[in-house]
């Protein structure tokens, strides 16, 4: 059953991954209900909703870290939800998680907790090792930070450290948990303008968790919004289409921050 509420613009793009008819619950505690979205491939796709309404619970649907109640989830029109361990791994393997605060090893340098990834899944040298993870923190802005312990650099290199150790095995699919959280404004910024050249560069699909506004109308080519109180999605689309042409009063509410919508559009709330 497909999601009701307001659809927007959606970019037609071949679906990267598929999420359908997912229910998630904590015991009788339900998180998420019936929710069905494709995300297509090379999409910036944004997660977004109040606190609490399941965002990071569904990304984390998504890669396995929270098996649903019902429904599955296709990676490549792969079910990754029935798979095998096997082929969930391998599955896997195609995917980079940025945890929301960045989970480095607060005992390794930088190289090393991207080294971590590589010594696990290829058979790789340590010299080639240290040259991957080395080329991993020039792409994000941190060449020369090979050496530096996490408690050594600021937050905003600890996330952009994160994205270079998600990035270690060259994914197709880029998960992101609030990557801006806790960081001031301009950091965030160079953080989303970071993400969006790594889009164009390497051709990665992204999939951001998000409240934070100015983020998801700066980068988010595609979204859908949760509802805490209904457990659903309310509208989808291109999150400034949204902003501009969705009159849900809760999805209105979240995109203006609770700021009086122009005229004209308070009429067609009331309409």
């Amino acid at each position: 059953m497909q999601d009701a509420g307001f659809v927007g613009r959606i970019p037609e793009r071949e679906p990267h991954v598929e999420v359908r008819g997912l229910s998630l619950a904590y015991g009788k505690r339900v998180i998420l209900r019936d929710v069905t979205l494709t995300i297509g491939r090379g999409d910036v796709f944004v997660i977004m909703g109040g606190s609490g309404s399941g965002k990071s619970t569904l990304l984390r649907s998504m890669i396995g870290l929270r098996e649903p109640s019902s429904g599955e989830v296709l990676h490549a029109g792969l079910n990754f939800t029935t798979a095998h361990r096997a082929e969930r791994a391998r599955l896997l393997r195609r995917c980079g998680v940025l945890y929301q605060r960045g989970a480095l090893w607060s005992t390794l340098s930088l190289a090393e907790n991207i080294g971590l990834v590589l010594r696990e899944y290829t058979q790789l040298s340590r010299a080639e090792i240290r040259e991957v993870a080395a080329f991993k923190l020039a792409l994000v802005g941190l060449a020369g930070f090979e050496d530096r312990m996490p408690n050594e650099i600021s937050g905003g290199m600890q996330k952009r450290a994160g994205i270079a150790r998600a990035m270690a095995l060259d994914p197709e699919i880029l998960f992101l948990d609030e990557p801006s959280a806790g960081l001031d404004p301009l950091t965030a910024r160079r953080l989303d303008d970071l993400l969006l050249v790594l889009r164009a560069s390497l051709k990665t699909t992204l999939v951001v968790v998000t409240h934070d506004l100015e983020s998801l109308l700066s980068i988010g080519d595609n979204s859908v919004f949760i509802d805490g109180t209904t457990q659903s999605i309310l509208a989808r689309g291109e999150p400034r289409d949204l902003l501009e042409n969705c009159h849900d009063p809760r999805v209105q509410a979240f995109l203006r921050r609770g700021e009086p919508a122009p005229a004209s559009d308070a009429a067609e709330v009331l309409r």
